[in-house]
């Protein structure tokens, strides 16, 4: 018997449920209990697509949404005596505004409150779009309806939608082929709001096209292909052949190896084939080319969908949890640049302002799921597709956040992502643990510096039993500065084990599958980042891409990629290096090097495990 708000109860069994935090054990299970008449109305409740706005969260009388539920609980949990499991059943939940978590929604007296997909992993889904309705034949294949908001991202049939572009991609999931930036005059180069094109490339006859909708798309930098940049454009001048961009560029866009590789995108005109849409953001219109039916064609509603967020770093929301719920959809920017352009860029005084370059601006700080100022968050069995942006950001303080059984498929930007604070400014991110997560084809939206897994500026990590699949950039990053250092550095004891990446480097060069930037500055390196059973397949690029940089590396430990033992790691083929780095690293076993010994690795251990929830992505494309 336990009790739960003053009741005695007997506890149904939980342990293949309830997600544990901070070292707490399930409760015993009641031998032979009937799940529907053993539930304790004040542990269990109920959120089903047919309850009720006057549900009591009852299986009888249950919730009809999340956030009442959520509400609900505030007044309930005053005095949390048991773990509390919120029983999402199966069905479509459609969200138009962000569903926010706050200290207020923690679990209390070391409690957890789940919300789980109370049918199996994926059953009940949170969407974070509507169906388009109004659509009109405008010409040919293609329709029109009038909208009542902006998005910058459009799906059809649970698949995203392109942009209408110039020139056309080769394929739906990469991003070439470009055309390329030149120098129009020579004191211009180091401009990185005028980009120039040629003639050929852009004929006058487009001049009006160019108006407040269109947009560029553009690998900034000439022959570093670091980062994109999405800018819209201000106008043409078709008499010097220029763009003018409405924001400047990471980078200027040309160098003396290259001009920048860059697509036009969001004109009527290129609206041409099936799957594209335009926007006519002045009119409020878009016009789209199904691939299939046009009932189908879904935009997104919100550019999060679970906001889980303290009110600070001393007011945090902890002991809470999702199982098992699929997120779909989210939105993307109206244009977007990695990180400020100059140090102090922010406005704000840093002991490193350099770290400006390389923290995310504030507008672009979100994911499907953001996380900011929390404790002991489990994210379970989740299935996230079709983000804008980011899948899984956390963001500054957070502390043992376990994101784990995991699919993350068809992401804008990185799959997961981990944004701590400034160096030198207090280690606020870090003792977090994600394994047995599937994540593929990242950066759909953002190539530019795109990973499976991006760590910045977080330590004391565990990192294992991950695929990454179909990258631009990276699969798997951690990063700070180079200019820092070792003792405000926070990216230390992290661990990585059992991973596997594939089709990395598929748009970008110098750069490496597992990558690693200003991570260990000064001597002696001590070794406190560790990486082992690692398999990197072929790192080689699209060659529709033409891109200009440097080759693609299996290993590349960037400037300041110190400090770090490797063991037991094979890597495919690559066209630069396997591995690069400086000599401050300890290498045991690794196929780059003589003597490799292959028996060592253990192949069936790297990668998902059996205990994955959901079909393996190679599996539904094989059917």
């Amino acid at each position: 018997m336990a009790e739960c708000e003053g009741e005695p109860v007997i506890l149904r069994s939980v342990g293949a449920i309830v997600l544990l935090v901070g070292g707490l054990t399930a409760p015993t299970p009641a031998p032979s209990a009937d799940p529907s008449t053993a539930a304790n109305p004040n542990c269990d409740y109920y959120v089903s697509p047919s309850g009720s706005d006057q549900g009591d969260g009852s299986s009888r009388r249950p919730w009809k949404t999340i956030e009442q539920a959520r509400d609900g609980l505030r007044a309930k949990k005053n005095h949390q005596n048991c773990d509390i499991v919120v029983n999402v059943k199966a069905g479509d939940y459609v969200v138009d505004k962000t569903i926010e978590f706050t200290e207020a929604d923690s679990g209390q007296n070391g409690h957890t409150i789940t919300y789980r997909s109370a049918d199996g992993p994926g059953k009940a889904r949170l969407l974070g779009a509507k169906p388009l309705t109004g659509w009109q034949k405008y010409k040919d294949n293609i329709y029109k309806t009038k909208i009542d908001r902006n998005f910058y991202t459009l799906f059809e049939d649970g698949k995203r939608a392109t942009t209408a572009r110039h020139p056309n991609r080769t394929s739906d999931d990469l991003w070439s082929p470009y055309l390329f930036s030149i120098l129009g005059e020579p004191e211009k180069e180091a401009v990185r709001q005028w980009l120039y094109f040629k003639p050929e490339d852009v004929p006058q006859e487009w001049d009006a096209d160019f108006d407040e909708n269109a947009q560029i798309v553009v690998w900034s930098g000439g022959s570093w292909s670091w980062f994109t940049d999405t800018v819209p454009l201000g106008g043409a001048d078709f008499r010097k052949n220029f763009f003018t961009l409405d924001h400047w560029a990471r980078y200027s866009f040309v160098n003396s190896r290259s001009g920048s590789r860059y697509f036009l995108q969001n004109t009527l005109r290129f609206l041409d084939q099936p799957g594209e849409y335009y926007f006519d953001f002045a009119k409020g219109e878009v016009y789209y080319w199904p691939k299939g039916s046009i009932d189908k064609v879904m935009a997104p509603t919100v550019k999060t969908i679970l906001s889980i967020a303290g009110s600070s770093p001393e007011e945090r929301v902890q002991n809470l949890a999702f199982d098992g719920l699929a997120l779909q959809y989210s939105d993307f920017v109206d244009w977007y640049r990695a990180g400020w352009i100059s140090e102090g860029d922010s406005g704000y005084e840093h002991k490193y302002p350099v770290y400006d370059r390389q923290i995310e601006m504030p507008r672009n700080r979100f994911g499907m799921i953001t996380v900011t100022n929390s404790r002991d968050i489990d994210l379970t069995g989740l299935r996230l597709s079709d983000s804008g942006f980011m899948g899984v950001y956390l963001l500054f303080a957070n502390e043992r956040v376990k994101v784990s059984d995991s699919l993350l498929e068809n992401i804008g930007a990185d799959g997961i992502k981990v944004e701590g604070g400034y160096p030198g400014e207090g280690d606020i991110s870090g003792h977090h643990t994600f394994t047995n997560n599937y994540i593929h084809h990242v950066g759909e939206l953002v190539p530019g510096d795109a990973a499976g897994i991006e760590l910045l500026s977080t330590g004391n990590n565990e990192i294992s039993h991950i695929n990454v699949e179909h990258s631009a950039r990276y699969g798997i990053s951690l990063e700070v500065r180079p200019e820092v250092k070792d003792e405000d550095n926070y990216a230390r004891n992290n661990r990585f084990s059992y991973i596997r990446i594939d089709e990395a480097g598929l748009d970008s060069g110098d750069m490496g599958a597992f990558y690693t930037y200003g991570v260990s500055n000064t001597e002696p390196h001590e070794i406190d980042n560790h990486v082992s059973q690692m398999v990197i397949g072929d790192v080689i690029n699209d060659p529709a891409g033409a891109m200009p940089d440097s080759g693609t590396r299996g290993v590349h430990m960037d400037a300041g990629g110190c400090g770090f033992s490797f063991e037991n790691i094979e890597v495919g083929k690559v066209s630069d290096d396997k591995y690069q780095s400086y000599q401050c690293n300890e290498v045991k076993n690794a196929n780059w090097a003589d003597g490799f010994d292959s028996s060592k690795m253990e192949y069936d251990k790297i990668g998902v495990t059996d205990a994955f929830p959901y079909p393996l992505p190679e599996a539904q494309e094989a059917q």
